[in-house]
């Protein structure tokens, strides 16, 4: 296959979404016809079967392809994934009410693969696994005929997620399965792959805890991996070329990336490594969250999309064109009924044949409000505990209009999902698309406003003058399960390469504070908390902020620096067990937010402080008293009289206590926070 970049994308609305692109050359069969008006696509016949588009057993196979304006349509069946003449080809009868093609076949094909080929206005397209190949051949060209519970790992029917009794208990660790493994002192021997995640007693070079272990004892809840369904940047019959990608260019939705399993040339491989990679985080009480890309494909003419309904899966310009929110040359329509289909059932597909515990929606405001929220219904019909958020914004105009779109500030009508706040992000470390500007906790002044809107979840609340916030001017989520906070994720400078950037001068130690500092905010402020791998040891990219391709010098994680920062790492850890025992930091409505949560006057720039109060949310600590210190100089604040313990001072944090005092004046070092809790 030619895998070929073409370009990237920066959103422009807050958050960077940096993808690889895609396009397939030397095309020149390939057609693409459009109705004369969008009029058109509303009113083709759709078809929501659970048989799209092979059902198979020893007996035989059925095969159902949804293509309403084809001539005709045929099947190929194929020795192997890639290469060779067809065995057969057979003719599909056409079901003009729900607009798919249909034929049955007798025998024994497991083991086969097959491609579809569709004819519109007399000519043959290239072939296609279709879009719903739940199984492929090397490089995803052709689809698999296999038993499905061929796949499964043993046990694979008592798997499950850990329960949530609520979305904010959630702690989210975003990581990719090469950046996690790859480096040569992971202590890992699947180095990149999806089973890296069964090796138990894994150690670096230096004996500290890597892999599954290391992530066990951060006490993260979620991992969030990045793309893993079938892409296109990575060649997987060329594998010890080491090619990388992030992955945002889809092939095949419902298909795991053949270049993480050990055989990307065997259908059933890539199943059963991914299913025992989750069943293995399961085991150790760590959820698995998708990031998946519904809203645009890593080809545009030979996409399968195009391939089987042509013009149809993609929004289009008034001239006829190609619309473009992703940047990446195409959009999806999920305002049409068939995508809007296709996207809930493949959600629900990855749900009950993976067992995955929630999605992470790639440029979420180029899809449409109604169908967002009838993928979450969806959904928690599965599983009540799922995890749904996404990017808030799109890259460039769209022709969904506005008021459909599921934006950040729209996700009051999206009670079920939770959208990435950038103003925490862009408040905390300093603005995305400027490397040199810092933030309030690398001593920039004017952003404490922002930080409070973070701090309360994005909720409304009565003491937060919006008119002076960053990003957004109002309180935009209905509760704080609806917002994701962060400062730092696979898009942009990481978190360290940030504050190098933005801390010119500065020594690694004021720079670790810093780190330290940002990342508090994140883990104490209310709604759902996410992290980016590796920056629990300080891990850096290189200064470079867009490292879709970028070689493994670049994106691996040096697990021995968390020997070398193993003061950073215990900090995070014991952040995020404070987070863990204590409700009051986890609270699920705005009232209680409103109620529980006070902010004490403040007079100094770069200076919040704030108490939880009334035992918030059932915590066994009657009130909790947070101070952020981003100023370049010590700080003195009031706490009232009592007996209070300390839980996070001078860059430390033990939810046992680092001693106590009887409240008074208090100093607060440059560049750290301080928490206190009471009983009484």
């Amino acid at each position: 296959m030619n895998k070929l970049f073409v370009n990237l994308c920066v959103a422009g609305a807050g958050m960077a979404m940096l993808a690889s692109c895609q396009s397939t050359a030397n095309k020149e069969n390939v057609m693409t016809t459009q109705p004369e008006s969008i009029t058109d696509y509303a009113n083709y016949p759709t078809y929501d079967g659970e048989d799209l588009e092979m059902v198979a057993d020893a007996s035989g196979c059925k095969f159902r392809l949804w293509s309403p304006m084809a001539d005709s349509v045929a099947v190929k069946i194929y020795e192997n994934g890639v290469g060779g003449e067809a065995l057969s080809s057979h003719g599909m009868v056409a079901d003009k009410s729900n607009g798919t093609w249909s034929v049955e076949l007798k025998g024994n094909y497991m083991g086969k693969f097959y491609a579809f080929q569709v004819m519109i206005d007399g000519r043959w397209l290239d072939e296609t696994p279709g879009v719903w190949a739940k199984a492929v051949g090397v490089n995803g060209v052709r689809a698999a005929i296999i038993d499905m519970k061929d796949t499964n790992p043993d046990g694979w029917d008592m798997d499950k997620g850990p329960a949530l009794a609520h979305n904010t208990d959630a702690v989210i660790y975003e990581m990719h399965h090469r950046d996690f493994s790859v480096h040569k002192n992971s202590g890992i021997t699947n180095k990149g792959k999806f089973i890296a995640m069964l090796e138990n007693g894994t150690l670096s070079l230096n004996g500290e805890k890597t892999g599954i272990d290391h992530l066990k004892e951060l006490g993260v809840t979620h991992v969030h991996i990045l793309p893993s369904y079938d892409y296109n940047s990575v060649d997987e019959t060329q594998l010890p070329s080491n090619k990388y990608n992030w992955g945002y260019d889809p092939i095949n939705y419902n298909v795991p990336e053949g270049s993480y399993s050990t055989n990307p040339a065997c259908p059933v491989s890539r199943i059963k490594e991914m299913k025992m990679m989750i069943q293995a985080l399961h085991k150790a009480g760590i959820g698995v969250i998708l990031d998946v890309v519904y809203n645009h494909t890593g080809v545009t003419q030979g996409s399968n999309f195009e391939l089987t309904a042509p013009g149809y899966y993609y929004r289009h310009r008034e001239d006829g064109s190609f619309s473009d929110a992703s940047g990446c040359g195409n959009e999806t329509a999920s305002d049409r009924q068939q995508m809007r289909s296709f996207m809930v059932n493949s959600v629900k597909y990855w749900m009950n044949e993976y067992h995955i515990d929630g999605f992470r929606f790639d440029l979420m405001a180029i899809h449409d409000i109604e169908t967002m929220n009838a993928i979450a219904e969806a959904a928690n019909a599965i599983n009540p505990d799922v995890i749904i958020y996404g990017e808030g914004w799109t890259c460039s105009d769209s022709p969904l209009p506005v008021e459909r779109r599921a934006l950040k500030e729209h996700v009051s009508k999206m009670p079920g999902i939770a959208v990435f706040s950038d103003d925490i992000r862009d408040a905390v470390k300093g603005h995305y698309s400027n490397a040199a500007d810092p933030g309030f906790a690398s001593g920039k002044p004017g952003n404490e406003e922002t930080v409070k809107l973070g701090i309360v979840g994005a909720t409304a609340h009565p003491q937060i003058d919006f008119s002076k916030c960053n990003n957004s001017k109002f309180g935009y989520a209905t509760h704080p399960v609806q917002v994701v906070n962060y400062v730092s994720c696979h898009d942009d400078l990481c978190l360290t390469d940030k504050l190098s950037k933005s801390m010119p001068g500065t020594t690694v130690e004021e720079r670790v504070a810093v780190a330290k500092l940002a990342q508090t905010i994140v883990f104490t402020s209310q709604g759902i908390p996410f992290m980016f791998a590796g920056e629990e040891i300080f891990r850096d990219k290189k200064g470079v902020h867009n490292s879709y391709n970028s070689p493994d010098s670049i994106n691996a994680i040096d697990w021995n620096q968390k020997k070398e920062y193993r003061d950073l790492f215990d900090y995070y850890k014991g952040i995020i067990n404070i987070r863990k025992l204590h409700p009051a930091f986890r609270m699920t409505t705005a009232e209680d937010v409103a109620k529980n949560l006070v902010f004490d006057e403040v007079n100094e720039p770069n200076v919040i402080s704030y108490s939880l109060k009334n035992n918030a949310n059932g915590d066994s600590w009657n009130e909790i008293k947070v101070i952020f210190n981003g100023a370049t100089k010590a700080n003195v604040v009031e706490i009232p009289e009592g007996e209070w313990t300390i839980v996070v001072k001078d860059g430390k944090a033990d939810e046992a206590g680092l001693g106590t005092t009887n409240g008074g004046k208090l100093e607060v070092a440059a560049r750290t926070a301080l928490i206190l809790a009471r009983v009484n």
